[in-house]
């Protein structure tokens, strides 16, 4: 019997197909309009998230820095009120300065080689050592030109021989505690030519 030739088999593909005869996939839909609505809701919200979280970002800064500021007045506040009843306690203590000056000052020469005088001199030491551990400074006065800032004049001084303005005594020390004046220095400025006799009892040695 005479073999049949077969012959293959050949898949032709359609319109709406592949080659082996599948229906083609169809086209993506477009999204329908409530998805798109819904991510524009969506992409409002989320601005919306944000502005209000940038707000709030801002609002706890401006908290931050008004608390920095509230500390930092509270703290110099208070550095202030101490510095005051310091400096009134040091202006206190140079009043016992002042009589140990005025006791000093006024020994008679014979007293001056007691031991017991010796005692005074070391207190006097001591109190000015204390005074110093403090920042407290006298204030130089005699020789130099009057200075508002550090000066109280209490007289006038004629006929001194010195340039007018110049103090050419010192009634009562003055002090300064670190870079401040603590007491202002009582002092004598020399002024005017010739001594008028309203003067006469004003005028220091």
């Amino acid at each position: 019997m005479p073999d049949r030739q077969t012959t293959p088999r050949v898949h032709h593909r359609g319109a709406s197909g592949d080659w082996l005869g599948r229906p083609a996939a169809a086209a993506p839909a477009p999204p329908d309009e409530e998805m798109t609505a819904e991510i524009d809701r969506l992409r409002v919200e989320l601005e919306a998230a944000q502005a209000e979280m940038a707000g709030h970002k801002a609002s706890l800064q401006r908290t931050a820095a008004d608390f920095a500021n509230y500390r930092r007045r509270t703290a110099e506040d208070r550095e202030r009120e101490l510095g005051l009843a310091s400096e009134s306690l040091l202006r206190k203590v140079l009043a016992v300065a002042d009589d140990f000056d005025r006791a000093l000052d006024a020994m008679p020469d014979e007293l001056k080689a007691a031991s017991w005088i010796e005692g005074i001199v070391l207190l006097d030491r001591k109190l000015r050592a204390l005074l110093e551990s403090e920042g407290v400074t006298p204030i130089e006065a005699i020789g130099r030109p009057f200075d508002p800032r550090e000066h109280e004049a209490i007289a006038s001084v004629p006929a001194t021989g010195r340039p007018d303005g110049e103090v050419v005594a010192e009634i009562q020390r003055g002090y300064r505690v670190r870079d401040r004046v603590l007491r202002p220095a009582m002092v004598a400025v020399a002024g005017g030519d010739e001594a008028a006799p309203d003067d006469a009892n004003s005028h220091v040695n």
